[in-house]
């Protein structure tokens, strides 16, 4: 690597601290903009170094540096006049003179003495790794759009698909080799034509941000897969893309994710990015120096009155949102997203951490939640909180203000229950819980919103996510199987709340594989017909096992990827998620698409296996595991009955009697039993009675 030129230079000159990162300068002397060649404005909020160089090397050019004259509030600032586009660049402090070395290391990007030669960006639009060094990239906002426009859906009609773009079509036979696991790959027709096949309306990636792998992991030969692991908040992770694209650089990487978006909004699709801006990559406080400890760490890391850091994430680091600088970098990098690659929302991994004030409580008036509903640009898009960290007090689902939606974890946990260790309870003698918990899930968890203002259309409800088991291993598996993270299987959530129905693990047991398939229909039948948003897990409804591994974050394998044959088993689930989905969009048509939060009970009613409105005693009673569910529209009308048999014996329900003059008749589009095949179809009037089978749903419509 040559050496760089240095530039010692630190004449004032015509720079402004705003915006941060490289960009086009404001205007010359005459008021002209600059808008070619390599003339550029950076600026890099820097307050724990006295003065700041920015080392650049211009494509085809040689390593030289220049200080930034101007300094402002902890903003370095200068224009240097030879940074095009495709230059690749970094930060350091102006005392550290030393050559680049030809090998440094790319988990530290430092010298064997941990002294960065280069700090990465913190606004680089793109990080590009030559000879072990990191270095950030600028580049070019130039992409032909088209015609894009993007769905813009509502809450009401949202059905979120939660997926990682290297396993969603890493072993699809249909997507030509050379675009397989890439972003190229997830908008390949083949993949986007089994999205709309589906029925789901959002795409929610796992973190596509430029992230690197932990060094414990490279110790073990593993890497970060999931990727919450984030270095630079602005550029994209380039392993995720062609190997073309790679070879060409940032710019095409960008062109390529770009165009992933393009196809997905083309057909319909909205994209969902799962952000980490709770912590970064460089780990603890003895962990590598790549950009921000090197910036400024009393300032970007949150720190105790002892100068240690504050770690409320698990991951080593907390990014101080207490900081101006670190609420303003999230904002303009969401906001870059949304203008540049027109994503469509975001879900915010460990949200709490972003909204702790200064005495580190969570705050749901907290300046980053407040610049967020003020920004024109941000406060449209699509919000999705994952509303827990491992802080104190870190547990906040339902206190996020309106504008957001939450992850419910109380819907996971009471479907899963009722479903599953209720299950295995009765079938070891003993009996399961009462309808309370499931009643309130499938009525979207009303009063869990209801203080922060907002309706049931803030759940955001799920049975399974990337983190713990799959829905097949939900019903195959009583324990986790970490063993393969090199951890001693002492990784990974504990409460499961699953059933393996009699066997751990596979079987050919026939009588077992059928129990399990009706607990996966089950589990998803209850996800589609709950108020609320509901979001599958990718591979889901092909019945995909993880094998029990239930943190498979450091798992790059067939483990984690989707696959795509379509054995019986995964066949029916196919088949059965498509049609509970497209039951939702028809049940659910007729309801408004915002329940007033003191108005919504008139739409829900709610009966015992008589008919009868249900009763104190029937809700707190263990043994009363029947219960229908009639639902109403915005008119009066009635848009049909959910009825939920958990027991494990058929039941002989009594419809309820509307006491109208004539009797409404209802007819049944669904059961999660084995005989829906049969039993599709039958009508039966209100009064009248039907057989719901056992540990089962069925969905009528009047």
């Amino acid at each position: 690597m040559v050496m760089p030129l240095f530039d010692t230079a630190s004449t004032m000159d015509a720079s402004s601290a705003v915006p941060l990162g490289v960009s086009v300068p404001r205007v010359d002397s005459g008021g002209t903009r600059h808008h070619a060649g390599g003339r550029a404005n950076v600026a890099c909020f820097a307050p724990a170094v006295p003065s700041l160089d920015i080392v650049y090397c211009p494509p085809g050019g040689q390593w030289r540096s220049r200080t930034l004259p101007n300094v402002a509030r902890g903003v370095h600032h200068g224009i240097v006049e030879d940074l095009p586009f495709g230059s690749r660049y970094g930060f350091r402090p102006s005392s550290d003179r030393r050559p680049l070395p030809p090998h440094a290391s790319a988990s530290g990007n430092g010298d064997d003495a941990g002294n960065p030669p280069l700090l990465l960006d913190p606004y680089g639009r793109g990080v590009d790794e030559q000879d072990g060094l990191l270095a950030s990239v600028r580049t070019a906002p130039d992409f032909d759009w088209g015609s894009d426009e993007r769905p813009a859906l509502p809450w009401r009609n949202t059905i979120l698909y939660e997926a990682h773009v290297k396993g969603q079509s890493k072993l699809h036979p249909d997507v030509p080799e050379d675009l397989r696991g890439t972003y190229a790959g997830m908008g390949h027709p083949a993949v986007v034509e089994h999205l709309t096949g589906l029925g789901i309306t959002a795409v929610q990636l796992l973190p596509v941000h430029f992230h690197l792998d932990e060094p414990h992991l490279q110790d073990l030969g593993l890497t970060n897969y999931w990727g919450y692991n984030t270095a630079a908040f602005f550029a994209l992770h380039p392993g995720y893309a062609t190997r073309a694209a790679r070879e060409a650089g940032p710019q095409a990487v960008q062109d390529e994710f770009k165009g992933m978006v393009k196809a997905l909004h083309a057909a319909g699709l909205e994209v969902i990015l799962d952000v980490v801006y709770n912590h970064t990559a460089e780990g603890t406080q003895d962990g590598p120096v790549i950009s921000f400890r090197g910036l400024g760490e009393q300032a970007y890391y949150r720190m105790d009155s002892h100068g240690k850091y504050v770690d409320t994430t698990g991951c080593g680091n907390t990014l101080n949102f207490g900081e101006p600088h670190v609420v303003q970098l999230a904002v303009d990098s969401l906001r870059y997203w949304v203008d540049e690659f027109h994503v469509d929302g975001f879900r915010f991994d460990l949200a709490v951490t972003l909204c702790r004030n200064a005495g580190n409580e969570f705050d749901p008036n907290h300046p980053f939640l407040t610049a967020i509903a003020a920004d024109p640009v941000l406060s449209g898009v699509k919000l999705i909180a994952e509303p827990w960290d491992i802080g104190y007090g870190g547990w906040q689902t339902g206190r996020f203000p309106p504008g957001w939606v939450d992850w419910n974890d109380h819907f996971r946990d009471a479907v899963r229950t009722f479903w599953l260790a209720d299950r295995a309870a009765m079938d070891a003698g003993g009996h399961g819980g009462t309808m309370a918990k499931l009643a309130d899930s499938l009525s979207g968890s009303a009063g869990l919103f209801q203080a922060s203002g907002r309706s049931r259309l803030a759940s955001v409800n799920f049975v399974t996510a990337h983190d713990g088991f799959t829905m097949n291993d939900l019903v195959s598996f009583d324990r986790k199987h970490n063993e393969d993270n090199g951890e001693e299987n002492r990784d990974g959530h504990g409460d499961n709340r699953s059933y393996n129905h009699g066997v751990e693990g596979p079987t050919e047991n026939g009588l077992i594989l059928a129990r399990r398939a009706q607990s996966r229909r089950n589990l998803m039948a209850s996800l589609m017909v709950s108020l609320g948003v509901p979001m599958i897990t990718a591979g889901d409804e092909l019945a995909r096992t993880q094998l029990g591994n239930n943190n498979a974050y450091c798992q790059d394998n067939a483990m984690t990827w989707l696959d795509w044959t379509l054995t019986p088993e995964a066949h029916e689930m196919l088949r059965s998620t498509k049609r509970y989905i497209r039951l939702r969009k028809e049940f659910l048509a007729a309801q408004p698409h915002d329940f007033p939060v003191r108005d919504e009970q008139s739409y829900l009613y709610w009966f015992d296996q008589f008919g009868q409105p249900m009763s104190a005693e029937r809700w707190n009673d263990p043994h009363h595991r029947v219960l229908q569910l009639l639902l109403g529209d915005d008119g009066g009308a009635l848009a049909g009955l959910v009825v939920v048999n958990g027991g494990a014996t058929d039941v002989q329900i009594t419809l309820p009697d509307l006491g109208r003059a004539a009797p409404s008749l209802f007819e049944l589009r669904l059961t999660t039993s084995p005989l829906h095949e049969q039993r599709q179809g039958i009508r039966v009037a209100s009064g009248e009675t039907d057989v719901a089978e056992a540990n089962s749903i069925s969905i009528y419509r009047t």
